[in-house]
């Protein structure tokens, strides 16, 4: 987290609702890891084996601070890019796509981020 200005509440969440915590997790689209890189977006970010944990980790903070960059720090934006692609929060006119699946993740996330700053306090 330290290592690309993110706030580790913020990590701990995306980690347990992608996959909650297990590192041998891979849905049923390819998304692999603790925090479900789909195999081109790990390339796209240095991660040379993406079930190795920490690259996991470090691969999926990079791109949520690219996605964070990229939609001028709206972490709403950020999180339904993160599930959906960045593709998709552009085409729908940098809104949340209207998938369910997005629709659901982005307020469950928030939930658990919520949940662990107001923890760490």
């Amino acid at each position: 987290a330290k290592e690309h200005k993110l706030d580790a509440a913020l990590l701990h969440a995306v980690i347990t609702v992608e996959s909650g915590y297990n590192p041998k997790a891979k849905s049923p689209k390819g998304a692999i890891g603790l925090m479900q890189l789909m195999p081109d977006t790990a390339k796209r970010y240095d991660v040379r084996n993406i079930w190795d944990p920490s690259e996991n980790v470090r691969g999926g903070a990079r791109y949520l601070r690219y996605l964070l960059q990229l939609f001028n720090d709206n972490l709403s934006l950020a999180l339904a890019a993160y599930n959906a692609g960045e593709a998709a929060v552009i085409q729908y006119g940098h809104k949340i796509p209207p998938y369910a699946e997005t629709r659901n993740y982005v307020p469950k996330v928030l939930q658990y981020y919520d949940r662990f700053r107001n923890a760490g306090r």
